[in-house]
């Protein structure tokens, strides 16, 4: 088939690339989709007078290793006691 018409092999690699780009801008749509949706979430959270800043913060801490969490706030515990902070 490649050796008789060079032009079908292109076809073929045209129409898998076209497709590549095409799942690759409907997963684009779908992301801005769902940020949307997030920012709506978020903007009812604040209007129920929920602060969506700590909301993150704890959002991100979710998505860590407990164990990951513990040394860092014991390590910004012995900063702040450094600095009369604490």
């Amino acid at each position: 088939m490649n050796d008789l018409n060079p032009d079908a092999s292109y076809r073929v690699t045209a129409d898998e690339l076209r497709q590549f780009i095409e799942r690759f801008e409907r997963l684009e749509a779908e992301k801005k989709d769902i940020a949307d949706q997030q920012k709506e979430i978020m903007a009812e959270a604040k209007s129920r007078g929920y602060d969506t800043k700590v909301m993150r913060k704890v959002i991100a801490l979710r998505k860590r290793d407990k164990d990951d969490i513990a040394e860092e706030e014991a390590v910004l515990e012995m900063y702040k006691e450094a600095l009369g902070m604490s």
